[in-house]
């Protein structure tokens, strides 16, 4: 039964308005500049217009920690190129680690039944030892330390520890296969990887040492392996290049140790995935993140340290990155190892319910799940500590939205949010001051000019259009990694409106001030909130040398799990055949992630192309979808046009089914 989108769902209780981390952000606005907002829509406007005044405001409200000010709050008002508080000194992990030290800071639970707790100051001991075992293997500010862990502790407080240096943090999943690790760690060149011997998911164990020894030995400049066991106690090391044990490096007790550096030093690099080329590797800035993490986990979740704050998610994606900020606000952070349906769909909310969380964070296909399932969390699991619900990934269709206050709780908090690996946070997303409507994002976020653009660039409203940022916002990427001159960052965001973010997502902006997003205008492959480009996938489907060509397509729309079709083209004289298939998948599976084997694997002739050589990933979505060839590519634009028929063959013979 649909549901009809802008349907009111839910209003913010006078209790909650009044105790929200914004509404003391309001007053004390009031009282430290006589500053007077009547609705969140004006103190949206203002947060976009005077950017110097918003953003000196976050960091004086927040006590940033820094061992020098800055001199001025935004230089050169333009993207890219604007610079952010220039002359500040700080570090990300001496702010995420200050607060009292018996509070709890991480819950961690493994699907398999293994659970430690930490308290702060554990946390900052244990942060402490790996800064100083990674300095006794030469880590220095700048290096890099890459890591294929899962999401657990020795990932968090790796990351702690490279941030404390000044080190630059890179992460993948273990459920990433060689060739997709290999590129993006290649990239960056680290000097350390932490690693994993292997993980658990689904209740089976993936041994991954012979994947890590592949991969070391594809990363020039690499001095060390540092192996974290997790499937064995005593891993065999013989094969593993310059291997050394997780235990030698918590082996000598340290007191914290915080390297100032500047407000753009490099954090992490983070991946997103175009359609050409290898994955963009983006760097964000200590301070930029720092900012705009506290803005958002604060004045937009309304996260503080009564919260047990939890996400689903691998570290292989921007939220486990937008998870650990939970720590900057006080909150409790709550990290899952596991499969999010084992051993039955219901385990996570169980989790909630065992670890008190009281702001659950997932992804719209899992809550579809669990909707058509008919799956009922309530029923099944005490959640009276939970207050809020977090979806991102890909759009929450309408009824998703009513599934959740039909089968989890009338009284919750429904924060749908939506942003990206490239700021890695959201900026659309919720607000403690505002309704929750059907379908609906509640509002623009703080500090983010986000607009709809039409096809002529005019900004619009109650209309579907390119989604746009107008005005910079410090947790833009300070660079692309080895992109000196800017290139491939200003063709990635800049080469359609110059001087404007254009992002890639299809954005409605109501009168009212919410948002509704309808999935990406580009062809990258989003799978349960694991993203691979399909470049990634091509190179490894054209490997194979039965394979002469290829296009994926994820036929996914709002509110709908799509399908992941693979159209190849075969080498001359080859059939494919059942042995062929499986081949296929199981390169993909192993080479990429198990999420993203296709569906279906269909032979076509020929792969449409633009005159420049691009393959027409987008039309051939529309068209599987319903459109009629011509009205999705003209002719005149494609090489060769006689290659979309088996496309629309196909399409129509995929509908009837």
């Amino acid at each position: 039964m649909s549901v009809e989108e802008g349907r009111p769902l839910w209003r913010p209780s006078d209790e909650l308005v009044a105790d929200a981390n914004i509404t003391r952000y309001l007053r004390w606005l009031d009282e430290e500049s006589g500053l007077v907002f009547d609705s969140y829509d004006a103190l949206w406007r203002w947060s976009v217009t005077e950017l110097d005044a918003f953003w000196s405001s976050v960091w004086e409200f927040f006590a940033i920690r820094a061992h020098e000010p800055f001199t001025s709050v935004v230089s050169e008002r333009h993207m890219p190129g604007a610079r952010w508080f220039e002359g500040a000194r700080l570090n990300y992990a001496e702010n995420a680690l200050a607060g009292p030290d018996d509070r709890p800071a991480i819950v961690f639970r493994r699907e398999d039944g293994f659970a430690l707790d930490l308290t702060r100051a554990e946390l900052a001991e244990r942060v402490a030892a790996a800064a100083a075992g990674l300095r006794r293997l030469g880590v220095r500010p700048g290096d890099r330390v890459a890591a294929y862990l899962p999401n657990g502790l020795e990932a968090a407080i790796g990351f702690l520890a490279a941030a404390s240096i000044g080190a630059v943090w890179s992460s993948c999943s273990p459920d990433f296969g060689p060739r997709a690790v290999v590129d993006r760690f290649r990239q960056i060149e680290p000097k350390v990887l932490l690693a994993v011997d292997g993980y658990r998911y689904g209740g089976r164990e993936q041994d991954r040492l012979s994947v890590v020894t592949d991969v070391s030995h594809e990363l020039p400049g690499l001095e060390h392996v540092v192996i974290v066991p997790s499937l064995r106690d005593d891993p065999d090391l013989r094969d593993v290049p310059a291997a050394t044990r997780w235990a030698d490096v918590m082996s000598e007790p340290a007191s914290p140790a915080f390297e100032p550096v500047a407000f753009d030093h490099p954090l992490w690099v983070l991946y997103s995935s175009g359609t050409t080329g290898l994955p963009k590797a983006m760097v964000h800035g200590h301070g930029g993140i720092l900012l705009e993490h506290l803005k958002s986990l604060s004045l937009h979740l309304d996260l503080g340290p009564d919260d047990r704050f939890f996400w689903f998610t691998t570290t292989g994606w921007m939220m486990w990155n937008f998870l650990l900020g939970g720590l900057l606000v006080g909150s409790t952070i709550v990290l899952y190892d596991g499969a999010p349906a084992h051993p039955g769909l219901g385990a996570l909310w169980r989790l909630a319910a065992e670890t008190g969380i009281t702001y659950f964070g997932t992804s719209a296909p899992y809550l579809h799940a669990c909707m058509k399932r008919g799956l009922e969390p309530k029923t099944i699991a005490d959640l009276a500590a939970l207050r809020a619900i977090g979806s991102t990934g890909s759009p929450l269709s309408p009824e998703g939205f009513a599934w959740v206050y039909d089968a989890i709780g009338s009284d919750l908090w429904l924060g749908s949010i939506s942003g990206g690996t490239d700021l890695c946070t959201a900026f659309v997303g919720s607000s403690p001051l505002l309704p929750v409507y059907t379908g609906e994002i509640q509002c623009r976020c703080l500090g983010a000019k986000v607009e709809a653009f039409d096809t002529g660039g005019r900004s619009v409203i109650d209309e579907v259009g390119e989604l746009v940022i107008t005005e910079p916002m410090p947790s833009m990427p300070t660079s692309f990694w080895d992109d000196a001159n800017g290139t491939r960052y200003r063709d990635s965001y800049f080469d359609v409106y110059p001087g404007v973010w254009r992002h890639g997502d299809w954005i409605k902006i109501t009168e009212r001030g919410s948002c509704v997003i309808y999935g990406r205008s580009d062809a990258t492959l989003n799978r349960e909130g694991v993203r691979v480009g399909t470049s990634e996938l091509y190179r490894v489907v054209e490997a194979l040398p039965e394979i002469r060509e290829s296009l994926v397509v994820d036929t996914g729309e709002l509110g709908v799990d799509g399908e992941l079709v693979l159209f190849v083209v075969l080498d001359e004289g080859r059939d494919l055949d059942k042995a062929l298939r499986t081949r296929l998948k199981n390169e993909i599976r192993t080479q990429l992630s198990p999420r993203h084997v296709p569906n279906e694997i269909i032979p076509v002739p020929d792969i449409p192309k633009t005159l420049s050589g691009k393959r027409l990933e987008v039309p051939v979505k529309r068209i599987l979808l319903g459109a009629n060839a011509e009205d999705v590519a003209s002719p005149d634009a494609l090489a060769n046009p006689e290659a979309l028929r088996a496309f629309a063959e196909f399409g129509r013979e995929r509908r009837k089914r």
